[in-house]
């Protein structure tokens, strides 16, 4: 039978029942709408929370770890003699927590194609100093511009900028709980006193806010060499390297490389946010199971309804059996009707998915934990409106299988009599 034909019949039977196959789209529409708008806002907001650690972590985490030795003297004392060695309260010994041969290093690690950048970082343990108000913090001394480029320092800057810190020497930017405990500005002097008990008077030229208040309160940046000038160290004191690569699956084996060639300790991205990234995938597997447990109500919803439809056709269907339409003509006359309503209804979901999520990503959100977050995120990938469309149609052309097999098999004889 001429397919055109086919087609006209199925435009007919959905008009005649045009509140009924409104219905039907509208549960593909729902079904297909929702999943665009969960699956956009949960995936946003889970990138959200993976970029506040995943952004500004290293994949490969750098630096000497001081440890007592493994081997004591004393145990080296006449080794073949079979006595029993027992010592007490180890300490280790009074190193430098630099890294040796640092620079070196760093020039090594630029090198290797697997590497997007490495920067160098002097960790200080200092004292913030601003009237009576005196605060234990930490100095990182970085290259900021290279931090910024590979972890985002700019993003949680909020007032001030990166550059403002590699034109001042003697600069520094603190967090945001520094400067409110302290009652300090932006370009206010606030006096840092180190370990050996030095002063330095350093300019504030900015304050970010991490949204970690145990980050925001102890910690800050400065540049390298005030660093190193603040420890009475030289240019080549460094305690600290951060590694990004191009593939953060290479970190784990990467690290583990490094730390026996260097003879350095190296924590890899994985190991140090193993319980984060485990709960991002819970939340990912929450997420799409709930998404794809709508589309199969939205479809169960289409097969109700088709098959209330083939008995209210039974007429329909004798009638065109004996103008001698086929059993497979008659199928695919309720196939069609499946995937018109499929088509439509998904459509019709993909665009409100669409108009929904553009809602949600210009709706105002503002916390003090996340000052550079302004409105809620949404991630708009292209891939959840490809499968939105392909899932809309393959739950419809499987909800409308049974009940066109079913009118296939319908022998006109017996309702024709029956009429």
């Amino acid at each position: 039978m001429n397919f055109l034909v086919l087609v006209n019949i199925a435009k007919t039977h959905l008009l005649a029942r045009l509140k009924q196959s409104i219905t039907a789209a509208l549960g593909v529409t729902f079904g297909i709408g929702t999943f665009i708008i969960l699956v956009s806002f949960m995936t946003g907001l889970n990138n959200l929370l993976d970029g506040l650690i995943l952004n500004r972590t290293p994949h490969i985490h750098l630096y000497n770890q001081i440890t007592p030795s493994v081997r004591q003297p004393a145990e080296l004392i006449n080794p073949t003699h079979s006595s029993l060695v027992i010592v007490h309260s180890i300490k280790p010994k009074k190193v430098q927590a630099r890294m040796y041969n640092a620079l070196p290093l760093i020039d090594f690690l630029r090198k290797d194609e697997r590497v997007i950048g490495a920067t160098p970082q002097v960790k200080a343990q200092v004292f913030y100093v601003s009237g009576s108000i005196e605060l234990n913090g930490i100095i990182n001394g970085v290259d900021i511009m290279e931090e910024n480029r590979l972890f985002n320092v700019g993003d949680y800057i909020v007032q001030g900028n990166p550059k403002d810190l590699s034109r001042t020497d003697n600069g520094i930017i603190i967090g945001a709980g520094i400067a409110k405990k302290m009652s300090v500005h932006l370009g206010d002097k606030i006096q840092v006193t180190s370990a050996a008990g030095d002063i330095f008077p350093l300019k504030i030229v900015g304050i970010y806010q991490s949204g970690l208040a145990e980050i925001d309160d102890i910690q800050s940046y400065a540049n390298l060499k005030i660093t190193q000038t603040i420890l009475r160290q030289g240019d080549n004191y460094i305690t600290d390297i951060n590694i990004k690569l191009h593939d953060i699956e290479l970190a784990a084996g990467m690290a583990k490389k490094l730390a026996d060639q260097f003879k350095v300790t190296a924590v890899d991205i994985k190991s140090a946010n193993a319980q984060f990234e485990t709960g991002t995938s819970i939340r990912n597997m929450i997420t799409y199971s709930v998404s794809v447990a709508l589309l199969i109500v939205a479809g169960f919803g289409i097969y109700n309804i088709l098959n209330m439809l083939i008995y209210e056709k039974m007429n329909d269907i004798a009638i065109l059996k004996a103008t001698g339409f086929s059993g497979n003509d008659v199928r695919w006359v309720f196939m069609l009707q499946a995937m018109f309503i499929g088509v439509a209804g998904g459509i019709a979901g993909l665009v409100v998915g669409y108009f929904v999520s553009v809602v949600i990503d210009n709706a105002p959100f503002e916390t003090q934990a996340l000052p550079t977050i302004k409105t809620f995120p949404v991630n708009f990938n292209v891939l959840f409106y490809v499968v939105g469309i392909v899932f809309a149609l393959a739950t419809t052309f499987v909800a409308g299988l049974l009940p066109a097999n079913r009118a296939k098999k319908i022998d006109p004889v017996e309702i024709l009599r029956g009429q």
